[in-house]
């Protein structure tokens, strides 16, 4: 249990952390030396970067923060179950009855349960699926934007040529060797190692949005699947998509809005509606 609440506790950290580092990488160094030019200070090439750069931000710390504002509709129970002392801490949720988990971090009843996610800090649910699922998209997509950015700068700024696929899968460690060696700067090796941070966090965002998808379309949650529970819907994947993304989920992908409410306390009944 201590592990997950100190994992619940440095996952922001991190995530925060990571942010500004990107950030300032790109705007200190990436962008004015790969695209500034000496007639203008902001170029058309470079203001085109920039757009998309702080587009894909924007919308992730948006949507990021759209999750822990929105967190998952919570049941209202009388009696909480607690936890045995021999419960093993990889458990972080209890399953109770009609789709209802106690999570062990949150200390509350959580209806329609995914998952709790660490760097959120509260659980993944029926009322914030959908900006959990942008969150990722957009992480994702900053994150590789940033590494081909991160790769180009260090073609043009050090002459290292990443033709050969091994370059990458070497650079890291020969860069470490060096490193301790003197023979490169913090920098240099700073930026070595966010290049595989980007890489890292970028594929696990993109695989995790897939799965989250998927799951979504089949009317069915991580919990679930892990029990290997069936869902049977009568409703189509359209349908299923709607009930998390809403009616104006075309906004919903440019902008980090509210595009569905579901009323507090009648997910029950929601269900049974969709059912029917």
């Amino acid at each position: 249990m201590l592990k997950l609440r100190m994992l619940n506790a440095i996952a922001p950290a991190y995530f925060y952390t990571a942010t500004a580092a990107t950030f300032v990488l790109h705007f200190f160094l990436f962008l004015p030396t790969l695209f500034q030019t000496q007639n203008a200070l902001l170029g058309p090439v470079m203001l085109l970067h920039v757009t998309v750069l702080l587009f894909f931000m924007l919308n992730a710390l948006g949507n990021y923060s759209m999750t822990i504002w929105f967190p998952a509709e919570s049941a209202n129970e009388n009696i909480i179950p607690v936890c045995s002392p021999d419960c093993p801490d990889r458990l972080d949720a209890h399953y109770l009855l009609n789709g209802r988990h106690f999570c062990k971090l949150c200390k509350k009843v959580i209806l329609k349960r995914d998952h709790h996610c660490f760097f959120t800090g509260n659980c993944i649910g029926n009322r914030n699926m959908r900006y959990f699922i942008m969150f990722s998209i957009y992480t994702s997509c900053t994150c590789l934007y940033s590494l081909v950015l991160g790769v180009a700068y260090l073609t043009v700024e050090y002459a290292i040529s990443f033709e050969n696929p091994l370059t990458f899968l070497t650079l890291l460690p020969l860069s470490t060797g060096y490193f301790f060696l003197g023979a490169i700067s913090g920098l240099q090796f700073f930026l070595v190692i966010m290049l595989y941070v980007w890489l890292g966090i970028g594929l696990v965002s993109a695989g995790f949005c897939c799965q989250q998808i998927l799951l979504v379309a089949r009317g069915q949650t991580w919990c679930q699947l892990q029990k290997g529970q069936l869902v049977e819907s009568r409703g189509t994947w359209r349908s299923n998509l709607r009930d998390v993304f809403g009616s104006r989920w075309v906004l919903g992908l440019v902008l980090p809005v509210q595009t569905v409410e579901i009323t507090p306390g009648n997910w029950h009944c929601y269900q049974d509606h969709k059912h029917d």
